[in-house]
């Protein structure tokens, strides 16, 4: 079935589910019907794509009164379809009906929320991060060779997120997260050693195929990014005073890594979705993991922007 076939919402809907994966029809309606106060259209046009074999639901068991929540999620043809339109980054990865109802639905739509929640403010402020500016699981290289084999060869951040924001005097600042998500699931000691492959990325040059005796004149990251991205990590899943301890640890162990506090362009800053979601992005809501645990912003102090349109 061609897109064109397609109401324009239906068309909106299926490259935002493509994306992200597994979204709850409550996300979906903050994300796209917001000005509505119930997710009535919403739906129709869900099961109109579900009508059609290009989305599918599964249940989220909640803990008020062992209510469902509704997970959607995109289709083999639904995938066919959003690649044909070649508006978006075709992914090898494909949510089957097995894993949309798993363990990993928890860590999916935290990874939703969070996108989210920049969203929302970005309408508040006036800001540019839409339904389609943060992408989950994008690898980049951190060794050399041919092997894909290993976790130490490749970084995946949670999400990479593209934020523009707007300021008072109508200057507009491009900013790229690289977003770690933990539900305080994770022990501290591997949100350090991920930390150390963010450091090493940021100081990574790759050696060109066939030529191994010389290095690239120039970091990896730079084919990708014009700065290096800010790493925000967002906790969740606990009390505010044992994320708290999590945050100290963190960056006691950070404080110890001589491949964290070498130097480099690594910039890291950790929050709670919670901040996050009652202050927004622009408030102290983010304790760096190095230096002054004095809260700041996303923006994680004082650092050279890169205009928009460049």
């Amino acid at each position: 079935m061609p897109r064109s076939g397609l109401s324009r919402f239906g068309q909106l809907l299926l490259p935002i589910l493509y994306q992200h994966r597994l979204l709850s029809t409550g996300q979906l309606h903050r994300l796209l019907t917001p000005h509505t106060a119930r997710p009535v259209y919403l739906l129709r046009k869900l099961g109109e794509l579900r009508g059609l074999g290009l989305a599918e639901s599964t249940d989220r068991r909640t803990s008020r009164m062992g209510r469902c929540e509704q997970l959607w999620y995109i289709t083999p043809l639904g995938c066919e379809v959003v690649e044909a339109g070649g508006e978006i980054q075709a992914r090898s990865y494909r949510i089957t009906p097995k894993a949309a109802a798993s363990q990993l639905q928890e860590h999916t739509l935290a990874v939703g929320e969070t996108g989210l929640v920049f969203c929302e403010w970005a309408r508040r402020y006036g800001d540019d991060c839409g339904p389609l500016d943060w992408e989950p699981e994008l690898a980049h290289r951190v060794r050399d060779g041919e092997s894909r084999i290993g976790d130490d060869a490749f970084l995946i951040p949670d999400a990479v997120l593209r934020y523009t924001r707007t300021s008072e005097d109508g200057r507009r600042q491009m900013m790229t997260f690289f977003l770690e998500i933990d539900r305080a699931t994770m022990e501290v000691a591997r949100l350090g050693g991920k930390l150390s492959t963010y450091a090493r990325y940021s100081s990574y040059f790759p050696r060109p195929p066939g030529r191994r005796s010389r290095v690239a004149t120039r970091e990896a990251w730079r084919e990708r990014y014009l700065a290096f991205p800010r790493l925000l990590i967002v906790l969740s899943g606990a009390s505010a005073a044992a994320l708290e301890r999590r945050v100290d640890d963190l960056r006691a162990l950070a404080a110890a890594d001589s491949r964290i506090t070498a130097g480099g362009h690594l910039r890291a800053g950790v929050t709670t979705i919670r901040l996050l979601a009652e202050h927004g992005p622009f408030a102290p809501v983010v304790t760096p993991v190095l230096g002054d645990p004095k809260r700041t912003d996303v923006r994680l102090a004082a650092m050279s922007e890169v205009p928009a349109g460049r």
